[in-house]
């Protein structure tokens, strides 16, 4: 494996000086709700977000945390250099063993980047959103990235066009993306008070020049805001995605998440900062820790209170290919892509598409049907359950196959996603791992239950040993549904005296991402 970490970055910028903008009135998604946020979030609805925003949204699983479970996106890494250092960031080239930002097994020309997308969405019809994240910055790599863009856009119009960028050389570039049709774009924001910027970046290229310390962050900071302000005034979706780093910037999140809110920012990602030494980060080496999984959605719901969080977050690979959670691009390397027959058939990826909102719909029905009765029991009982899926929203995968549990609160609100835990394999070679349950347990220490498709004996009873209660019952029911049956069934036992709740501990969240075995 070959690292990159220093790719050289060295784009023409623009002529214009940034400036922070005022803050704007208006919100990205146009729609209110109640305490003051936007009703535009990671599970939403067409009646809570403006007209013609649900369209952008409804089957893009990166905006839209019920379109998750059913679409697909794309990376094509064709952007690899980049204007800044991040203390969290090792970008990683023909690296396979990884998923992560800012790693990627081959780099792309845009002319691969076009065949390759082709040749995806030719396989996997849920594929709706090509997107451009690195391994470096997009719009370090101007010409690379709007070629690609110009390529994708002409040979599969009905590909949403996604991008993701630090900010820095955003406003210069607004217009281009707009005139794209990139209608979704995310920025990552990790603070707005420069001396909190100065210990995450030590360096910035802007105007063919290096900035270090605070007035690098400073440029930065100015930078980004005046861009997500340049991107919201032209109707394109911005999402703000935000490392958390406990001791620098996880109590100051709150005030990134006011400062992205009052412009216009669509959808607030926080992400746990990947520490691990292994990834050569300097974090990493300096003994930098990740957050919890407590700490993680204490903060998460604290900035829920101000906008739509979204939890379902992967933070993927540059070259992610499939649902998120997993990773197809192995499938679909520049050798195998080369040798395939191409042909896109836009009709029959709409008729697939049209099939996956009929079970989006009977998805919907079965929940409403399970929350009959609900609200008025539990009292304040809130509790975790993990789910093994594989996706299309359903309760689907054997738990020795899971790489990842997703976490629900269920309450007597219903059954909300609150976010994910990567595990390791415990069925390997058609063998149970006995060593991979204690991670297992204390990925999911948090969680009241797990609900799966099938589960072995051995790990049936080490789960209950850990206070985890093992649930096969709803094997292939949609997940919100079996979530809350469980849940109701759960009052039940406490109401009658059989079961006491119990104060849960806290989860690790695994530092660094699932490595194939």
């Amino acid at each position: 494996m070959e690292s990159k970490g220093n790719w050289d970055a060295l784009p023409p910028q623009g002529p214009t000086d940034a400036t922070a903008s005022p803050t704007l009135d208006h919100k990205g998604c146009g729609a209110s709700g109640g305490a003051g946020k936007a009703s535009c979030g990671s599970s939403m609805a067409p009646q809570d977000m403006a007209p013609g925003v649900w369209d952008k949204v409804k089957n893009h699983p990166c905006y839209s945390e019920e379109a998750h479970h059913h679409y697909a996106r794309m990376h094509v890494a064709v952007a690899p250099a980049c204007n800044i250092q991040c203390n969290y960031c090792n970008r990683k080239y023909d690296c396979a063993n990884e998923s992560r930002p800012g790693v990627v097994s081959e780099r792309l020309t845009p002319e691969q980047a076009a065949r390759k997308t082709l040749a995806v969405a030719s396989a996997i019809p849920q594929m709706t959103v090509l997107g451009i994240a690195g391994p470096g910055d997009p719009l370090a790599n101007p010409e690379k990235t709007f070629k690609t863009f110009e390529l994708i856009a002409r040979e599969a119009p009905d590909i949403k066009l996604c991008l993701s960028t630090n900010g820095l050389a955003l406003p210069d570039y607004v217009d281009r993306i707009k005139d794209l049709n990139v209608d979704h774009v995310t920025i990552t924001i990790n603070m707005v008070d420069p001396d909190v910027g100065a210990r995450i970046y030590p360096w910035i290229y802007y105007r063919h020049k290096r900035h270090t310390g605070r007035e690098a962050a400073q440029i930065l900071h100015e930078r980004q805001m005046q861009g997500l302000e340049m991107l919201t005034e032209r109707g394109i979706l911005c999402k703000v995605n935000s490392v958390m780093i406990p001791g620098i910037n996880d109590q100051h999140l709150v005030e990134v998440n006011k400062a992205v809110k009052s412009r216009g920012a669509f959808l607030h990602n926080i992400m746990p900062l990947i520490s691990a030494p292994e990834h050569g980060t300097v974090f990493g080496l300096a003994g930098q820790r990740g957050p919890t999984a407590q700490e993680l959605k204490a903060l998460q719901d604290r900035c829920e209170g101000q906008m739509n969080m979204m939890r379902h977050c992967r933070q993927c690979r540059a070259d992610a290919v499939g649902l998120l959670g997993e990773d197809r691009s192995s499938e679909f390397t520049t050798e195998k892509v080369m040798e395939m027959e191409l042909t896109y058939d836009g009709a029959a990826r709409r008729a697939y598409q049209e099939a996956v909102e009929d079970q989006r719909n009977e998805k919907i029905a079965a929940k409403e049907a399970e929350l009959e009765g609900l609200r008025d029991r539990g009292a304040d009982i809130a509790i975790l359950v993990a789910v093994a899926t594989k996706g299309e929203g359903r309760v689907n995968e054997h738990f020795g196959h899971a790489k990842e549990f997703q976490i629900y609160e269920v309450s007597p609100t219903g059954a909300k996603f609150v976010g994910h835990r990567r595990v390791d394999l415990y069925c390997q070679g058609g063998y149970g791992e006995e060593d991979a349950l204690p991670t297992i347990i204390r990925a999911l220490n948090d969680c009241t239950a797990v609900l799966v498709a099938k589960i072995g004996g051995c790990p049936r009873a080490t789960l209950k040993e850990a206070g985890i209660e093992p649930v096969d019952s709803c094997a292939y029911e949609f997940i919100d549904a079996a979530a809350i049956a469980y849940y109701k069934d759960y009052i039940d036992r406490i109401e009658k005296g059989e079961i006491t709740p119990v104060l849960k501990g806290d989860a690790a969240i695994r530092q660094g991402a699932y490595v194939a075995a």
